[in-house]
C-alpha cells in the first residue's frame, strides 16, 4: 500500500477490485468523491473489459459501488462523476444518472468542454480576435451522420441536493467592470463561472507514454470539482477508478488528503509513479496487491 505525505496532504494508493475495498472504509467518512467509471462503450482498457457487460448488467454493477459510495460519503459530502459516450451510442449517461436516481440526488450538471469554437462576432471588440477560433482537442469522427464529440458530463451528487458550495473558489472575473457597480452582491472581481466548464486536454507527443490510459481527465477538472465543494485542510478525498492518478494530483494541488484505488496494476504503477513525483518521499510501501487490498486504511 504506497503511502506518501506532502504539505497538507496524505495519499494511499491501493490496487484492487473498488467492489472489495469499498466495503472495508469507515461509514461516512469521505468528504468529496471524484471519479470517472468505465462507461460501457468499448473503450479499450488494460484490464477491464469494457465490451463485457450487457447495458442492464452495466448498471447493476455501477448500483452496487454506488451504493457504497453513499455509505462512506458524510452528509454534506459530493460526489463528482464524469462520464462520457459516444455519438453511436448517446444513452449511457442518461441511463446511469436515472439508475442513481434512488441512490444520491443530483444537485448539478456540469459539461466539461473539451473543443469550442468561438466567434468572433459574438465576443465583442474587446476581446481582440481577428477571426473565429477553435481551441481545445476532440477525438474527430470520420462519419457524416455525427457531430464531434466535444464534451462530457459531471454529475454532482449530494444526500439531499442542498450542500453548501465555494462557488467563487472556482469563479472568473467579470468581463463587464460595471457589473460590479450596479450589482451590490458583486462583493468582488468575480462571480460564478456557471455549468460550463471549457478544459482543454494538453497537446501531447505519445500516448503510450504520455497518456497511457484511454480515457483519463484532466487534473484540472478534478481540480475544480474539489474547490467546487470547498477545499480545506484534511479534506478526504476519494477515488474508486484511480486511473493514473489525476485524481490523486488534484488532491495534492488542493491541499487535500486522498485514497485512491485502482483494478489494472499497470494504470496503478504509473499512478503510483506520477503521485510520487509529486510527493517524492512516500512514508510506507508495499508492492504486494494482497497486502495492500487486506489492510485498513490509516486515514480512516
Amino acid at each position: 500500500m504506497p503511502t506518501f505525505c506532502v504539505a497538507q496532504s496524505q495519499l494511499e494508493l491501493h490496487q484492487g477490485d473498488c467492489l472489495e475495498f469499498l466495503p472495508g472504509l469507515p461509514e461516512s467518512s469521505v468528504d468529496v468523491v471524484v471519479t470517472s467509471p468505465p462507461y460501457n462503450i468499448g473503450v479499450r482498457y488494460g484490464v477491464y473489459d469494457d465490451t463485457g457487460l450487457s447495458r442492464q448488467e452495466y448498471l447493476d454493477w455501477l448500483t452496487g459501488w454506488a451504493l457504497q459510495v453513499r455509505r462512506v460519503l458524510k452528509p454534506d459530502g459530493s460526489l463528482f462523476l464524469n462520464l462520457g459516450s459516444k455519438p453511436s451510442d448517446p444513452w449511457v449517461p442518461f441511463e446511469v444518472i436515472i439508475r442513481l436516481k434512488e441512490i444520491l440526488s443530483l444537485q448539478n450538471v456540469i459539461h466539461w468542454i473539451k473543443s469550442i469554437t468561438i466567434e468572433k462576432d459574438f465576443v465583442g471588440e474587446g476581446a481582440g480576435l481577428a477571426q473565429d477560433l477553435t481551441v481545445g482537442h476532440y477525438k474527430p469522427i470520420n462519419s457524416n451522420r455525427f457531430l464531434n464529440d466535444c464534451h462530457e458530463y459531471v454529475f454532482h451528487l449530494t444526500h439531499r441536493g442542498n450542500v453548501m458550495l465555494d462557488r467563487l473558489a472556482i469563479g472568473v472575473p467579470y468581463q463587464d467592470k460595471s457589473n460590479l457597480r450596479r450589482w451590490s452582491a458583486a462583493a468582488s472581481d468575480r462571480h460564478c463561472r456557471g455549468n460550463t466548464w471549457f478544459i482543454p486536454y494538453r497537446t501531447i507527443q505519445s500516448r503510450s507514454s504520455d497518456r497511457p490510459h484511454p480515457a483519463s481527465f484532466p487534473v484540472e477538472l478534478a481540480c475544480k470539482c474539489i474547490l467546487l465543494h470547498g477545499a480545506r485542510p484534511g479534506l478526504k478525498v476519494l477515488d474508486p477508478f484511480l486511473g493514473i492518478g489525476h485524481s490523486a494530483l488534484a488532491a495534492i494541488q488542493t491541499g487535500s488528503d486522498f485514497l485512491g484505488c485502482e483494478l489494472d496494476p499497470e494504470y496503478f504503477e504509473v499512478a503510483c509513479q506520477v503521485v510520487a513525483e509529486a510527493c517524492p518521499t512516500p512514508r510506507a510501501e508495499t508492492s504486494a496487491p494482497q497486502e495492500a487490498r487486506a489492510r485498513q486504511m490509516e486515514l480512516f
